[in-house]
């Protein structure tokens, strides 16, 4: 999955929590949210605000899918409350490769 069809493929997804995402689609993601927030932080500390704000949900149901894609539930993504550990686990779990058949949340072939 590339850049584009990644950022695509969440902003069409805005708010579903179903489904999976593949670890391309989530860390390609993450990095037009971190750029995105980066230049609007630049240019003005309320539009940054904003920005925020108008990418939490689909980076919420981005990574609730990615847990999915895992074979996780998505209340994983809880474990961010836990400071500097649970980050590290996040980001273990995050780069782990999805499972390669059909698991309980759906298809490979709907990442």
């Amino acid at each position: 999955m590339s850049f584009t069809q990644a950022i695509q493929t969440c902003f069409n997804k805005y708010a579903t929590f179903s489904g999976r995402a593949s670890v391309a689609e989530y860390w390609w993601f993450m990095l037009f949210c971190f750029l995105v927030n980066l230049v609007s932080g630049i240019i003005n500390e309320y539009l940054g605000s904003v920005a925020s704000l108008a990418l939490l949900i689909p980076t919420l149901a981005v990574s609730w899918r990615r847990m999915h894609d895992i074979g996780l539930g998505g209340g994983w993504f809880f474990i961010n409350f836990v400071p500097v550990v649970g980050w590290i686990i996040w980001i273990i779990k995050a780069v782990k490769a999805g499972e390669p058949s059909a698991n309980r949340f759906g298809d490979v072939t709907a990442c």
